[in-house]
């Protein structure tokens, strides 16, 4: 796919809305939607890189309360033409086909491969990827069965959801100290994933979210490791504008 000219893609994940309180989480959303905004007027296409939101549990006819400025937005734009990715991420891996249907957006549970012009990209939230984090790994196979959502799903929602959210809130990962430095290229987990991904197959950009530490290594040749950071402490966006990829902050 080559972009047209002055068009671009655009990057974001972690916004973790919801979290700590509605309350809270609403000028971050504001920012966001406001940010959209302006991507929209030439965006070639929008990724979101997981953990949009801080908890997402689809019953049958039931979705959490709240987020309509960012639904809203994501729909215009959506509407407009212009295609949305979205990944999710260890906060709200419970999402099934509400975006599909309702905001005809797709949803990916896993990495995709993605070529733009003569860049080749891998693009995913990065939870439990890379060696390590053993337990984390075992909680999200636990989150995944199949059996515990029907268990979950026999919660009320108004219990579910609180009791969930309580939980959400509590993980280190929105607030956690060791997401606010870098911990060295043969200690940062996901870049140690990049360069085992690059042994099988050459990408140019290896896109994710999960850290939320924004950051840019060299991996390998024409090879760059991303991490888009956050809206929680960054408020860091990537942007592909064709040739170059950059990581900006939203003012």
């Amino acid at each position: 796919m080559k972009l047209p000219n002055n068009k671009k893609i655009y990057f974001a994940s972690d916004q973790h809305f919801g979290a700590p309180t509605p309350e809270l989480s609403f000028p971050r959303e504001q920012k966001f939607v406001a940010w959209l905004d302006e991507v929209k007027k030439d965006a070639e296409a929008i990724f979101l890189v997981g953990d949009l939101f801080d908890f997402w549990f689809e019953y049958k006819t039931v979705v959490p309360k709240g987020f309509v400025r960012v639904l809203g937005k994501l729909a215009e734009i959506r509407d407009s033409g212009i295609p949305i990715y979205f990944f999710v991420g260890n906060h709200d891996l419970w999402m099934e086909d509400y975006f599909q249907k309702e905001l005809n957006i797709p949803v990916y549970h896993d990495n995709q491969e993605y070529t733009f012009g003569d860049k080749t990209f891998l693009v995913g939230h990065g939870d439990g990827k890379g060696p390590g984090d053993m337990g984390y790994k075992r909680m999200k196979q636990v989150f995944t069965n199949p059996f515990s959502k029907w268990l979950f799903r026999w919660l009320h929602p108004d219990i579910g959801v609180g009791l969930a959210q309580y939980l959400s809130v509590k993980n280190k990962l929105i607030s956690g100290d060791e997401d606010v430095t870098f911990l060295g290229e043969d200690k940062e987990w996901l870049i140690l994933y990049s360069k085992r991904k690059l042994e099988n197959k050459h990408y140019n950009y290896l896109i994710f979210g999960h850290r939320h530490l924004p950051m840019k290594v060299t991996v390998g040749e024409n090879s760059e490791y991303v991490n888009l950071g956050d809206w929680i402490t960054y408020f860091t966006y990537g942007v592909f504008d064709g040739d170059t990829f950059e990581i900006k902050k939203y003012q």
